[in-house]
């Protein structure tokens, strides 16, 4: 039975494996192999140090950028605070002006109200007066006749005018 496995495809495949193997080993392949693969480790090598420094880079750059941000942050939240300041004065301003606006236009109302009322006044007086005169003019005028009634009419006339002025 130990000649029937040379009847076998499988052995001399196995065969030709081994001579083929023997035969590049003979013409040296391996050393061009293994150098291929010393020099693409190499390149793997190079690639890995090359992506620590950009990792490192990045790094560099992710920590200055993110404190840029705190920074900006800072300023943003400072000028935030700088514009809520001066809307508080802006809007203090307007409220101090609005109270003397109103404060000015309820004098000038009061100011008015004030003359209307000495207006009033001077008016009912007047009117007083003047029916004062005709009714001093009447009574006189029925009661006391001639030079005398004149003389006595216009001496009343310029007292009441003078007590008036």
């Amino acid at each position: 039975m130990p000649v029937q496995f040379f009847y076998e495809a499988e052995f001399w495949v196995g065969v030709a494996f081994f001579i083929f193997l023997a035969l590049l080993w003979r013409l040296g392949t391996h050393r061009s192999i293994f150098a291929s693969l010393d020099a693409r480790g190499a390149k793997v090598h190079d690639e890995l140090a090359e992506a620590r420094r950009l990792k490192s880079e990045a790094q560099k750059l992710l920590a200055q950028y993110q404190k840029k941000q705190r920074e900006v942050e800072t300023e943003a939240a400072s000028m935030v605070a700088q514009a809520k300041l001066e809307a508080e004065e802006i809007a203090a301003e307007a409220k101090s002006r609005m109270e003397e606006f109103v404060a000015r236009r309820t004098k000038m109302a009061e100011t008015k109200i004030a003359q209307a009322e000495q207006q009033a006044v001077a008016d009912v007086r007047a009117a007083a007066a003047d029916a004062a005169v005709r009714a001093s003019e009447t009574i006189l005028g029925e009661t006391v006749k001639g030079k005398t009634a004149d003389d006595l009419l216009a001496s009343a006339i310029r007292d009441v005018k003078a007590g008036l002025d």
